[in-house]
């Protein structure tokens, strides 16, 4: 019965680490796209850049904060588990101070009436 608890562990833990690679994987491939096709916007003097870049910013944001959060899943020591809540707190602030921006720059952008 232990080796079996040991095996599930073990199953479980490498689904849990291909999971958070694939989550941050995500993440940089969104936050990579976001910032060429930032800098085409800018280069073609678009007024919507900031608004693409903070959308895509929040996006990549998201995924990479899944995987942190799904990382926490496999947490043995109490000093791992702070630094992912200290990890996890700083990518919810910047998250929230993003869509925070994302809506400031969206009543920028609306024709005025």
């Amino acid at each position: 019965m232990e080796e079996l608890y040991q095996n599930a562990e073990n199953l479980l833990r490498y689904i849990v680490e291909f999971s958070t690679i694939l989550l941050e994987f995500f993440g940089i491939g969104i936050l990579v796209y976001t910032a060429v096709k930032s800098f085409i916007f800018w280069i073609r003097k678009k007024d919507s850049i900031r608004l693409e870049l903070a959308q895509g910013i929040a996006l990549a944001l998201e995924f990479k904060l899944g995987g942190e959060v799904l990382r926490t899943v496999v947490v043995r020591e109490w000093a791992e588990l702070g630094i992912l809540g200290a990890i996890i707190a700083l990518r919810a602030a910047l998250t929230f101070l993003i869509h925070w921006e994302i809506k400031n720059e969206e009543k920028a952008l609306e024709p005025k009436k």
